[in-house]
Protein backbone atom coordinates (compact mmCIF):
# COMPACT_ATOMS: atom_id res chain seq x y z
CA UNK A 1 0.00 0.00 0.00
CA UNK A 2 1.42 3.52 -0.85
CA UNK A 3 0.88 5.69 2.02
CA UNK A 4 2.68 9.17 0.19
CA UNK A 5 5.00 9.93 -2.20
CA UNK A 6 7.57 12.51 -1.70
CA UNK A 7 9.64 13.78 -4.15
CA UNK A 8 10.10 17.07 -6.55
CA UNK A 9 6.95 18.26 -8.16
CA UNK A 10 7.90 17.49 -12.31
CA UNK A 11 4.08 18.79 -13.85
CA UNK A 12 1.24 20.16 -12.08
CA UNK A 13 -2.78 21.03 -13.24
CA UNK A 14 -5.77 21.28 -11.21
CA UNK A 15 -6.79 17.96 -11.80
CA UNK A 16 -3.15 16.33 -11.35
CA UNK A 17 0.11 15.88 -10.70
CA UNK A 18 3.44 14.22 -11.20
CA UNK A 19 5.75 13.97 -8.33
CA UNK A 20 8.87 12.13 -9.74
CA UNK A 21 10.59 10.38 -6.80
CA UNK A 22 13.42 7.78 -7.15
CA UNK A 23 13.83 8.66 -10.75
CA UNK A 24 9.78 7.20 -11.20
CA UNK A 25 7.60 9.73 -12.58
CA UNK A 26 3.98 9.13 -10.46
CA UNK A 27 0.73 10.90 -11.73
CA UNK A 28 -1.52 11.85 -9.18
CA UNK A 29 -5.39 12.79 -9.31
CA UNK A 30 -5.65 15.43 -7.21
CA UNK A 31 -8.41 18.09 -6.21
CA UNK A 32 -8.29 21.79 -6.05
CA UNK A 33 -7.83 22.11 -2.26
CA UNK A 34 -4.70 20.12 -2.69
CA UNK A 35 -3.37 21.97 -5.82
CA UNK A 36 -3.97 25.46 -4.45
CA UNK A 37 -1.26 24.09 -1.50
CA UNK A 38 0.96 22.73 -4.36
CA UNK A 39 4.55 24.96 -4.23
CA UNK A 40 6.20 25.92 -7.70
CA UNK A 41 7.00 23.09 -10.45
CA UNK A 42 10.78 21.55 -9.36
CA UNK A 43 10.01 22.35 -5.72
CA UNK A 44 10.16 19.20 -3.21
CA UNK A 45 6.13 17.81 -2.70
CA UNK A 46 5.13 15.39 -0.05
CA UNK A 47 1.63 14.32 -1.37
CA UNK A 48 -0.69 11.95 1.01
CA UNK A 49 -1.81 8.85 -1.39
CA UNK A 50 -5.04 6.83 -2.11
CA UNK A 51 -4.14 3.62 -4.23
CA UNK A 52 -6.86 2.63 -6.06
CA UNK A 53 -6.52 -1.05 -7.71
CA UNK A 54 -9.39 -1.81 -10.49
CA UNK A 55 -9.30 -5.70 -12.75
CA UNK A 56 -8.01 -3.29 -15.43
CA UNK A 57 -6.07 0.08 -14.19
CA UNK A 58 -4.70 1.22 -11.55
CA UNK A 59 -4.72 4.97 -10.44
CA UNK A 60 -3.28 6.99 -7.61
CA UNK A 61 -4.72 9.53 -6.19
CA UNK A 62 -2.79 12.84 -4.14
CA UNK A 63 -3.79 15.02 -1.10
CA UNK A 64 -2.37 17.61 0.85
CA UNK A 65 -3.85 17.14 3.97
CA UNK A 66 -5.00 13.65 6.33
CA UNK A 67 -8.70 15.29 6.57
CA UNK A 68 -9.10 15.27 2.46
CA UNK A 69 -7.66 11.69 2.72
CA UNK A 70 -9.81 10.39 4.97
CA UNK A 71 -13.17 12.45 3.50
CA UNK A 72 -12.22 11.12 -0.18
CA UNK A 73 -12.24 7.68 1.62
CA UNK A 74 -15.58 7.63 3.36
CA UNK A 75 -17.12 9.03 -0.25
CA UNK A 76 -16.02 6.41 -1.91
CA UNK A 77 -16.96 3.71 0.32
CA UNK A 78 -20.78 4.76 -0.37
CA UNK A 79 -22.24 2.67 -2.97
CA UNK A 80 -22.61 4.64 -6.16
CA UNK A 81 -19.55 7.10 -5.35
CA UNK A 82 -16.88 6.57 -7.37
CA UNK A 83 -13.07 7.93 -7.17
CA UNK A 84 -13.43 10.43 -9.58
CA UNK A 85 -17.29 11.58 -8.19
CA UNK A 86 -15.47 11.78 -4.70
CA UNK A 87 -12.90 13.73 -6.08
CA UNK A 88 -15.41 16.30 -7.87
CA UNK A 89 -16.86 16.81 -4.45
CA UNK A 90 -13.70 17.60 -2.97
CA UNK A 91 -13.46 19.71 -5.45
CA UNK A 92 -16.36 21.33 -5.10
CA UNK A 93 -15.53 23.25 -1.68
CA UNK A 94 -13.70 23.25 1.44
CA UNK A 95 -13.76 20.29 3.71
CA UNK A 96 -15.64 22.14 6.52
CA UNK A 97 -18.42 22.93 3.69
CA UNK A 98 -18.44 19.44 2.15
CA UNK A 99 -18.34 17.94 6.08
CA UNK A 100 -21.01 20.64 6.99
CA UNK A 101 -23.47 19.50 3.97
CA UNK A 102 -23.40 15.82 4.59
CA UNK A 103 -23.87 16.56 8.33
CA UNK A 104 -27.09 18.89 7.78
CA UNK A 105 -28.26 16.28 5.20
CA UNK A 106 -28.39 19.37 2.59
CA UNK A 107 -27.97 17.25 -0.33
CA UNK A 108 -29.31 19.96 -2.62
CA UNK A 109 -25.48 21.77 -1.72
CA UNK A 110 -23.85 17.91 -2.69
CA UNK A 111 -25.83 18.32 -6.27
CA UNK A 112 -24.88 21.81 -7.07
CA UNK A 113 -21.48 20.11 -7.67
CA UNK A 114 -21.17 18.96 -11.34
CA UNK A 115 -21.19 15.48 -11.69
CA UNK A 116 -23.30 14.89 -8.39
CA UNK A 117 -26.80 13.58 -9.11
CA UNK A 118 -29.55 14.84 -6.67
CA UNK A 119 -30.01 10.29 -5.61
CA UNK A 120 -26.46 10.29 -4.78
CA UNK A 121 -26.14 13.28 -3.08
CA UNK A 122 -29.38 12.13 -0.82
CA UNK A 123 -27.13 8.43 0.04
CA UNK A 124 -24.00 10.79 0.54
CA UNK A 125 -25.83 12.55 3.39
CA UNK A 126 -27.86 9.39 4.85
CA UNK A 127 -24.80 7.15 4.82
CA UNK A 128 -22.25 9.47 5.95
CA UNK A 129 -24.16 12.57 8.40
CA UNK A 130 -23.26 10.16 11.83
CA UNK A 131 -19.45 9.54 10.21
CA UNK A 132 -18.65 13.50 9.92
CA UNK A 133 -18.12 15.68 12.90
CA UNK A 134 -20.97 18.59 12.75
CA UNK A 135 -19.27 20.42 15.21
CA UNK A 136 -15.81 20.49 13.63
CA UNK A 137 -17.23 21.02 10.16
CA UNK A 138 -19.15 24.24 11.72
CA UNK A 139 -15.66 25.19 13.07
CA UNK A 140 -13.93 25.20 9.76
CA UNK A 141 -16.18 27.32 7.87
CA UNK A 142 -17.08 29.62 10.33
CA UNK A 143 -13.73 30.52 12.20
CA UNK A 144 -11.94 30.14 8.96
CA UNK A 145 -10.02 33.42 8.88
CA UNK A 146 -10.21 33.66 12.47
CA UNK A 147 -13.87 35.32 11.62
CA UNK A 148 -17.19 33.70 13.34
CA UNK A 149 -17.82 31.65 16.16
CA UNK A 150 -15.45 29.37 17.90
CA UNK A 151 -16.12 25.23 18.23
CA UNK A 152 -16.59 25.85 21.95
CA UNK A 153 -20.00 28.37 21.30
CA UNK A 154 -20.77 25.95 18.42
CA UNK A 155 -20.71 22.75 20.68
CA UNK A 156 -22.31 24.73 23.78
CA UNK A 157 -25.15 26.09 20.98
CA UNK A 158 -25.70 22.68 19.92
CA UNK A 159 -25.81 21.43 23.59
CA UNK A 160 -28.55 23.91 24.39
CA UNK A 161 -30.90 23.39 21.93
CA UNK A 162 -30.32 19.77 22.89
CA UNK A 163 -31.93 20.86 26.68
CA UNK A 164 -34.13 22.37 24.94
CA UNK A 165 -35.62 19.63 23.55
CA UNK A 166 -34.25 19.24 20.16
CA UNK A 167 -32.37 16.15 19.07
CA UNK A 168 -28.76 16.20 17.82
CA UNK A 169 -29.39 16.35 14.38
CA UNK A 170 -31.90 19.23 14.10
CA UNK A 171 -29.69 21.18 16.80
CA UNK A 172 -26.94 21.18 14.07
CA UNK A 173 -29.22 22.33 11.45
CA UNK A 174 -30.49 25.24 13.15
CA UNK A 175 -26.64 25.92 14.23
CA UNK A 176 -25.84 25.67 10.86
CA UNK A 177 -28.60 27.37 9.19
CA UNK A 178 -28.49 30.58 12.21
CA UNK A 179 -24.42 31.11 11.64
CA UNK A 180 -24.86 30.88 7.67
CA UNK A 181 -27.15 33.69 7.97
CA UNK A 182 -25.04 35.03 10.72
CA UNK A 183 -21.77 34.35 10.34
CA UNK A 184 -20.77 37.27 12.76
CA UNK A 185 -22.54 35.38 15.67
CA UNK A 186 -20.18 34.53 18.59
CA UNK A 187 -21.59 33.68 22.01
CA UNK A 188 -23.93 31.14 22.89
CA UNK A 189 -26.60 33.22 23.42
CA UNK A 190 -26.73 34.89 19.97
CA UNK A 191 -26.14 31.83 17.99
CA UNK A 192 -29.33 29.82 19.89
CA UNK A 193 -31.44 33.02 19.76
CA UNK A 194 -31.16 32.96 15.87
CA UNK A 195 -31.27 29.50 15.55
CA UNK A 196 -34.80 29.42 17.56
CA UNK A 197 -35.88 31.87 15.59
CA UNK A 198 -35.50 30.62 12.22
CA UNK A 199 -36.68 27.27 13.58
CA UNK A 200 -40.24 29.37 13.76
Amino acid sequence: MIVYIKGILAEKEPTRAVVEAAGVGYEMLIPLSTYDSLPKTGAEVKLLAYHCVREDDEILFGFHTPGERELFSRLTAVSGVGPKIALAILSGGSIGEISLAIASGNAKRLSSIKGVGKKTAEKICIELKDKVNAIEALAATQSKGGKGAASPVLRDAILALGALGFNEETANKMVSAALSANPEAKDVESVVRIALKGAK
